[in-house]
């Protein structure tokens, strides 16, 4: 008891997190020093080596990872429990939508997914001229900046090109703030090229936003739809993930003796565990919580506890594959050579495999979905999902091309980050190329930093470099992500990625 009390005061006296921040930290501080979920021997030994990891979501679930309310039963019908009226104009609506949000939970302790704002905002936007819903579009995007600072929050737009999502873009690369995240979601049939560029532009401006191949999510998900949320994860709308745990790729792999010993038998036993992880935390969420038993957004028809995933992630893809290429003795790496990223694609085929015979009870069609996890701050001597190690990064045709082969297995998200030379802003067509032409090859998510930009990516959420450097100087952080940002700069390599020039964009495209 003495250490925990040691923790929480430390927590009280710390003076880099203001009231809200140490609000939070509390709150995870007490639900750890509860009794975590019952474990097999086996499966406790392996999340204690984090062979298996569970990401620290606390030893009591009682809420989900993500939620992803359907925010248009809200704007359709209000809410009785927030005895909130159905809006009528503009101005309510997004009002309805900021009182809503402090009222959906997540692992950050805020939301992590405010709707497909174009398509919730544009019923009311009859007879509101074009400066007068910029102007809005401003205030609501500096409220959600200032009064839910936290990286991890995400909007959507699209796919078709309208007032709303334009309005949004411009004020996005005005404004260049963490918060919210964003993703368009593109479809070529419907999108038009006129609003991918403007898309393009932005990433140049504020590496926002990212772009979502709209076709490929939409094929694994139903009528009801589906969501970009957080980083870049794809979920089931009106629901969203119970958990999310994940495999440690790089562990695997060195406990292993061969390609042959990681494929048929390392592999499938550290799924399984990880399986068994999944399934207690989620057993735990529904049958012992009692979230769903007693939250107005179940009532209200905001969520459903039938629309609830499971993330089955992965890491350290690179790192696994080249210690499998030293135990062969090969000296091709991943990302570089041929033979190496075609190993990487026979693990990805063989992990989707493995967690489709893993049955789950509680979760959306009964199996979890694989996904590319994009690392925590603290994870030293590994890359993030599936990607390329910083500081090796090929030109980017060629880390397209590496990559794609991986992408058709991550139901639930996977991404890289493309970091571009600055020159690229005296050319900004080149990143309209790459991105189209990525796209039309099969890549599920695009996105870049351009070089030379405060605002940048760091796994998948935002951060100003700025803001880094004065939180290093020991001034309190504003936003909830900036620490998270500063660990990840100070114990990982991420502010070592190799900006490349677009050089061959048009080459992208040649295998469409």
């Amino acid at each position: 008891m003495s250490d925990s009390l040691s923790q929480l005061r430390r927590i009280t006296g710390d003076p880099t997190l203001n009231f809200r921040q140490k609000e939070h930290a509390l709150a995870v501080a007490a639900e750890n020093m509860l009794p975590y979920p019952p474990l097999d021997v086996e499966t406790a030994a392996a999340l204690d080596a984090r062979l298996i990891c569970d990401m620290y979501e606390g030893n009591a679930p009682y809420k989900p990872r993500y939620v992803l309310p359907d925010y248009e039963v809200v704007l359709k019908n209000g809410s009785a429990h927030l005895e909130l009226p159905r809006p009528e104009t503009l101005d309510e609506a997004i009002n309805t939508l900021q009182i809503a949000y402090h009222h959906v939970p997540s692992v950050t302790g805020l939301p992590v997914f405010i709707g497909h704002l174009d398509a919730l905002l544009l019923p009311f936007c009859d007879g509101v001229s074009d400066d007068d819903l910029y102007r809005k579009i401003k205030l609501f995007w500096r409220y959600i900046d200032r009064v839910l600072p936290d990286a991890f929050l995400h909007a959507d737009i699209g796919p078709t090109d309208n007032r709303v999502a334009r309005a949004i873009l411009r004020v996005d690369a005005e404004l260049k703030q963490i918060a919210p995240n964003l993703t368009f979601l593109y479809d070529p049939e419907v999108s038009g090229e006129d609003i991918l560029r403007l898309c393009t532009d932005n990433i140049v401006a504020c590496s926002k936003p990212h772009i979502a191949n709209h076709p490929l999510h939409a094929a694994v998900f139903d009528a009801p739809g589906y969501g970009i949320v957080s980083c870049y994860n794809a979920l089931p709308l009106g629901g969203g993930a119970a958990t999310l745990s994940r495999v440690n790729l790089r562990k695997v792999a060195e406990a292993s003796d061969s390609e042959a010993d990681f494929l048929d038998v390392k592999l499938p036993r550290y799924v399984a565990l990880a399986a068994r992880l999944m399934r207690a935390r989620v057993d735990h969420l529904f049958r012992r919580s009692g979230f769903f038993e007693g939250s107005f957004l179940v009532e209200e028809g905001w969520i459903s506890r039938d629309r609830f995933t499971a993330m089955f992630g992965v890491f350290a893809m690179a790192e696994a594959v080249n210690h499998l290429q030293d135990l062969a003795g090969r000296p091709g790496r991943y990302g570089l050579d041929d033979a190496a990223n075609a190993i990487g694609h026979r693990v990805s085929e063989r992990l989707a495999e493995l967690v489709a015979a893993e049955p789950m009870e509680h979760v959306w069609r009964g199996v979890a979905m694989l996904h590319a996890q994009a690392g925590l701050s603290n994870d030293a001597g590994t890359t993030p999902g599936v990607r390329i190690p910083y500081g090796s990064e090929p030109d980017p045709v060629t880390h397209v091309r590496a990559l794609l082969p991986h992408h058709r297995h991550y139901l639930s998200g996977v991404s890289e980050i493309l970091t571009l030379d600055e020159t690229v802003r005296a050319n900004p067509e080149a990143v309209f190329q790459l991105a189209r032409g990525a796209l039309r090859m099969g890549f599920r998510e695009f996105t870049a930093n351009v070089a030379g930009n405060d605002l940048v990516r760091v796994t998948g959420y935002m951060i100003r470099l700025s803001d880094v450097q004065a939180y290093n100087e020991g001034k309190t952080a504003r936003t909830n992500t900036t620490s998270l940002g500063a660990e990840a700069a100070a114990q990982t390599p991420i502010l070592n990625r190799r900006p490349r020039v677009v050089g061959l964009e048009l080459a992208a495209g040649a295998g469409a």
